[in-house]
């Protein structure tokens, strides 16, 4: 393997190494007097050092630049004139076929098939070669985690075997005729010639189209009853009849491939399930192996780069991002979030010819967290260190694997294109590079979130399957086309659960042979105001008449119209916005957390303030911070001291936004804050008058009949045009709910839109109204459910619960209502743990409460809840940085300041307990700042 002149050397080296050259130093001289590249163990071998001591010592030397890596079987290492900075890997994505294996084999390729995949494969080729037609098979597994994918596979697998003929795979997606068990039937198994009104000829079903291949039912748990029996009875005789046939006289060579994301044993009839011998777990994307992760992104980033054409440049920490963004999508959701970080790079690189670079301080920021959400998992981060290098170079291979022409989260055009083409028209109109860039940006965006609320949009039809037929669904998709194309007429995302539901509530009524509404002058007299509405609502008769071929009565046009107009009103205001400023690294953060966790809102953000920032710098990210969270309705600034209490006039003045600022702020004041501002069209000026005097929930009320509570029962309006219909339906699902959480003290009223101000009166004096739902958002003063979130099934429940609960005292003016948790250690150990990459916090817990506790005994201070956390995590930023060898520094006039302080000895005590239990020497500088916190958040009152 080696020549004598390999050999000597190796002597050489080792003799003179041994004296004066450390390991490190020995490999680098080794591998760049070589004339090729050498594989670790030509490197061990030669140096005589351990295998695996050589890895290690070449890994560094790559991330310091000073050798490359080839990648291959083996990996070789050769020196290379290089940045430091910016190491390339020359990397191939697709894992190398080992020579054993046929080329023929799809799942050589699939990355897993030695770990995580290992079974599900085995299972997948057992399947298809089982003779003599093979065996049926289920997948299982969460949205996103390549259950599609892997169908596909087992399809070409059985194509390059030669067990099937059929070339395509046939997809059915059972959701679609979920509740409808005729339509299911006609496109499983076809329909002869009368088989109903507009069946003018015999056609096949999917059943034949997929004769001698693989049928593909996706959803397969929304298969009701019917459908499941009629499947399982061609699995067992492989004989169907069409639709209107009474024999059984047609034949078909089908395999099954069904998948789910429920659980077989309860969402499928034990009948059927007993059918499928094998089932196929596709794991989550947390549960793949941290190689694996990192290679699905590899592959993802190489789609990218054969889209774009270009290399694409990826940053350590961008790699980091990516892959701790993936918290609830799975493979699909890391594929959506590379599209949009590719997108963002190609627009900043666009005059580039061959490259693209992907920096950190470009991401959005939900994909910037997940670097934080990564750190929290030690071991993974740990071990992905270790397989990256400081830059990734991912070059287009020419042959992207798409398995599947179907692919939900693959864009419909080449998104690169338009962005290219875009930013060449608007250099040649002189726009400069920064406009162009926003400009593209922005259309990046439309594109993008346009695309997958088209996914979202349908994905949450599934939950409005439930409710309506399928022939409904796509009707209300034909009229919102009409609408758009005809009057522009403003399409919310509410359309379409309020149209599909009337009209649902209009065609059963009429098909019951019952009496049509009649039409108050009330009615008529509104509608006439809105001539527009009027006229949509006539075609939208004309729409009915023809797709059902009845006569529309005229009282249902004025219907149609009410229910376009509350459709067509955009809500005034939205909720208010609040902020939360406060000195120090984690106490306004800290606060926020613990509010979001009770109540689990959306319009709260947190700014930290460190001592070392200027009012100039600050009032910059407090800006930032407003813009964010405002809704329309103005911001309320929650802060602690100082000048931080002095911006809201300058916010306004920057940004238009009214401002409002409460300073002495405490954790009991955000959450009442964020209770009070949780309302849609909640008051800026009220809010902020009400919290101005706010001392917390624990004070005794001066007058004892300020507490008396309104003692009429609780109700939840259900709006809809009539008050039938529709209204009966979202009762029907409020009372579901209300009884499941054993909840016996609140109504659902449902109330017809028109003259609803005439019945609230009424309402009034029987009833105390707590939330509505409805069509449209009747602007009462309480929270609406749109039936969007009523019908996203857990979220929606979640959003009700939480309305229920605060409802308990929403009318008590002085209500007395003990919220705030109590810290404990368990509970700092989760903040400490998500903050913290490089401390153990369940080992030093224990001393930093005793740091707390001595404080308090040689201060006579008080530490309350939310102050020793927010003091706990501060010397945890303390303890790591003195384990980083990365200190603070303070001024002359600082030291004396700290010199005089009156925190000087107890903050010193405190510290030498740090040093007894922990063997750390905190700097004088670290000392002067907890003194400093002491100083502006343990003196509040």
């Amino acid at each position: 393997m080696f020549d004598t002149e390999m050999i000597h050397l190796k002597k050489v080296n080792t003799e003179r190494n041994e004296e004066d050259m450390t390991r490190k130093e020995r490999i680098l001289e080794f591998v760049s007097t070589s004339d090729k590249a050498l594989t670790t163990k030509e490197i061990a071998d030669a140096l005589g050092i351990l295998r695996n001591n050589t890895s290690k010592e070449l890994n560094i030397l790559v991330r310091e630049g000073q050798l490359t890596k080839i990648a291959g079987r083996p990996v070789k290492y050769q020196a290379l004139d290089v940045s430091p900075k910016e190491v390339v890997i020359q990397e191939e994505i697709v894992d190398t076929l080992p020579p054993s294996e046929p080329q023929t084999d799809i799942f050589t390729t699939m990355i897993g098939r030695k770990d995580s995949l290992k079974t599900q494969i085995e299972q997948a080729k057992a399947a298809i070669l089982y003779p003599p037609h093979g065996l049926n098979v289920l997948i299982t597994g969460p949205t996103g985690s390549g259950k599609t994918y892997f169908a596909n596979a087992m399809q070409q697998f059985a194509l390059k075997q030669g067990v099937i003929e059929n070339e395509n795979l046939i997809v059915f997606n059972c959701a679609d005729y979920a509740h409808n068990p005729q339509l299911l039937m006609s496109h499983l198994f076809g329909y002869v010639k009368g088989a109903f009104t507009g069946a003018q000829e015999d056609r096949d079903g999917l059943i034949q189209k997929a004769d001698g291949g693989i049928l593909f039912l996706d959803e397969v748990h929304r298969l009701p009853p019917e459908g499941q029996e009629m499947i399982f009875y061609f699995m067992d005789h492989g004989t169907y009849n069409k639709l209107g046939e009474i024999a059984k006289a047609h034949h078909a060579n089908v395999r099954l491939i069904c998948a789910t994301t429920e659980d077989p044993e309860s969402s499928l009839l034990k009948t059927f399930v007993r059918r499928i011998p094998i089932m196929i777990q596709m794991p989550k994307f947390e549960a793949r192996t941290v190689r694996e992760q990192l290679a699905l992104l590899k592959r993802l980033l190489t789609l990218e780069a054969n889209r774009i054409q270009k290399n694409i440049l990826v940053s350590e920490d961008v790699v980091k991002a990516l892959l701790g963004s993936v918290t609830f999508g799975n493979v699909g959701q890391l594929k959506s979030n590379i599209q949009l970080v590719c997108a963002q790079g190609f627009l900043n690189c666009v005059d580039q010819v061959d490259q693209i670079k992907l920096d950190f301080e470009q991401l959005p920021q939900n994909i910037k967290d997940g670097v934080s959400h990564l750190a929290s998992d030690r071991a993974r981060l740990s071990k992905l260190s270790q397989l990256l290098e400081p830059v990734l170079t991912i070059q287009p291979n020419g042959s992207a694997e798409i398995l599947s022409d179907s692919d939900r989260y693959e864009l419909p055009y080449n998104l690169y294109e338009i962005i290219g083409n875009k930013a060449a028209l608007l250099k040649e109109e002189g726009l400069a590079q920064d406009a162009i860039n926003n400009f593209i940006m922005t259309d990046i965006n439309v594109h993008l979130k346009s695309f997958y609320r088209e996914n979202k949009i349908s994905r949450t039809e599934k939950n409005l399957n439930e409710l309506v037929d399928q022939d409904i669904l796509q009707l209300t998709k034909n009229i919102m086309q009409m609408l758009h194309t005809e009057s522009g007429y403003p399409i919310g995302e509410n359309f379409i659960y309020a149209m599909s539901l009337h009209l649902s509530s209009f065609i059963k009524r009429v098909q019951s042979g019952k009496p049509m509404r009649e039409v108050s002058d009330d009615l008529v007299t509104m509608v006439k105001d809105y001539p527009e509405d009027l006229t949509l609502a006539q075609k939208i008769r004309d729409m009915l008449e023809e797709h059902y071929e009845f006569s529309v009565p005229e009282s249902e046009v004025y219907y149609l119209a009410v229910l376009l107009i509350s459709l067509n009103s955009v809500p005034k205001h939205g909720k208010v916005g609040v902020v939360v400023a406060a000195h120090g690294n984690h106490t306004a953060t800290s606060m926020v957390q613990v509010v979001n966790e009770l109540l689990g809102v959306d319009n709260l953000a947190a700014f930290d303030m460190s001592l070392q920032m200027s009012p100039t710098e600050a009032l910059n990210e407090i800006i930032k911070k407003v813009v964010q969270v405002d809704r329309g309705n103005g911001v309320l600034l929650l802060v602690d001291m100082g000048s931080l209490g002095t911006f809201s006039g300058k916010i306004t003045e920057k940004t238009d936004i009214k401002v409002k600022t409460i300073d002495m702020v405490t954790t009991a004041m955000v959450l009442e804050a964020a209770r009070k501002t949780a309302l849609i069209d909640s008051d800026l000026e009220l809010v902020y008058n009400e919290l101005r005097d706010f001392n917390g929930y624990s004070r005794k009320p001066e007058d004892p009949s300020e507490e008396l509570e309104d003692v009429r029962p609780r109700a939840i309006l259900a709006l809809c045009s009539t008050g039938k219909g529709t209204a009966q339906k979202i009762k029907q699902i409020l009372d579901e709910i209300l009884a499941d959480e054993l909840v016996d003290d609140v109504s659902v009223l449902t109330v017809s839109m028109v003259g609803l101000k005439d019945q609230l009166d009424e309402i009034a004096k029987n009833y105390r109204v707590i939330a509505t739902t409805g069509i449209a958002d009747p602007n009462l003063g309480v929270p609406y459910i749109s039936l969007e979130d009523l019908f996203k099934g857990e979220h929606g429940k979640k959003q009700l619960i939480t309305q229920l609960d605060n409802s308990k005292t929403w009318y008590v003016e002085k209500s007395v209502k003990p919220v705030v948790p109590e810290v404990d250690q368990a509970m700092a150990i989760r903040y400490l743990e998500q903050y913290y990459t490089f401390i153990n916090p369940k080992k030093i817990i224990g001393v930093l409460w005793g740091y707390c506790d001595l404080l308090e005994a040689e201060t006579d201070l008080h530490l309350s809840a939310s102050r020793r956390l927010a003091l706990i995590m501060h010397l945890g930023g303390v303890i790591e940085r003195v384990l980083l060898g990365a200190p603070v520094t303070m001024t002359a006039e600082q030291e004396a300041e700290y010199t005089a302080s009156v925190w000087k000895r107890a903050v010193e005590s405190a510290d030498d307990y740090l040093k007894e239990k922990l063997d750390l020497t905190i700097a004088p500088a670290e000392e002067y700042y907890i003194a400093k916190l002491l100083d502006t958040e343990l003196l509040k009152s």
